[in-house]
């Protein structure tokens, strides 16, 4: 199990190229992925996309890359710019009735001087060192706040079996519950009425039997064993669980409630409304 948040950080520098990739991954549905630097060669960018899918199923990714350095020789002047940028200068001096500008002044300015590409196959290959790199330490950091995650969320489910095990004694004991109370009720409206009743033994079995059977609950505590124990199991699976996880708390939130409707015991509800106290915890995480 991984988490769906993590960080990695790639640094590789050969030649003249200096390349640096930051990945942040946050939750998310399915995978969302961002780039961001300075302009990157489409072929360049589908390669990152490509090596990202293969590192992360799902989750918002935003990749950071920035280059630095490249051929000397591809630097260049542009000349247009630099003489938009005088005349602007050399207007703005005149009006202050302060020396024209010189030349450092105009090439200091943005956009005049444009340095060399470091992006050429050589710095391509260097970027792409970098994101594996990258993706090495985002997955180390995801796996291990996975398996912190996974050992909080055992002890949840755990508690929750340990809950189910209780709702399951209580459940046991609704018959006998439903019997007594049908009989009390009988006799007590008898001597409301001031007359004999007469309890017919058998009408009375099948009366608690009807009632006995709309709060019996075993389906839904066979199906609730299912999915705990589904839930559990998924904390030890490779790979992103989150959704398949997400639907059995679903599942068994359902369960809970169908359980809590039937409830003709006051020991079995209290002990449903701890299990879903729990299960917001589960949920919380």
């Amino acid at each position: 199990m991984r988490s769906m948040t993590g960080y990695g950080r790639g640094v590789v520098e050969r030649g003249e190229v200096r390349a640096t990739v930051d990945v942040r991954t946050v939750n998310h549905r399915f995978l969302d992925l961002k780039l961001r630097g300075g302009p990157i060669p489409a072929a360049v960018e589908d390669a990152i996309a490509a090596r990202v899918r293969s590192a992360v199923e799902r989750g918002a990714v935003t990749i950071s890359v920035h280059l630095a350095g490249g051929t000397p020789g591809g630097m260049r002047i542009d000349t247009q710019a630099a003489a938009r940028v005088h005349r602007v200068l050399a207007d703005l001096a005149a009006r202050l009735a302060i020396p024209g500008p010189d030349l450092a002044l105009v090439l200091a300015q943005p956009g005049v001087v444009i340095a060399g590409d470091p992006l050429d196959d050589a710095g391509a290959a260097v970027a792409l060192d970098a994101v594996d790199a990258a993706l090495v330490q985002l997955d180390a950091m995801r796996t291990a706040e996975g398996a912190a995650l996974a050992a909080e969320l055992r002890l949840r489910l755990d508690e929750l079996v340990a809950i189910r095990a209780h709702i399951a004694l209580f459940a046991a004991a609704v018959p006998q519950h439903v019997a007594r109370r049908q009989l009390e009720r009988v006799r007590r409206l008898s001597e409301d009425a001031g007359i004999d009743a007469g309890i017919d033994p058998n009408r009375l079995a099948q009366e608690v039997a009807l009632l006995a059977d709309r709060a019996d609950v075993t389906e839904e505590l066979v199906r609730l064993v299912s999915h705990l124990d589904q839930a559990r199991g998924l904390l030890d699976a490779a790979g992103a669980v989150g959704r398949r996880l997400d639907f059995l708390v679903q599942e068994i939130g359902r369960e809970l409630n169908t359980i809590g409707s039937k409830s003709a015991l006051a020991e079995l509800t209290a002990a449903v409304v701890d299990a879903k106290a729990m299960l917001e915890k589960v949920l919380d995480r």
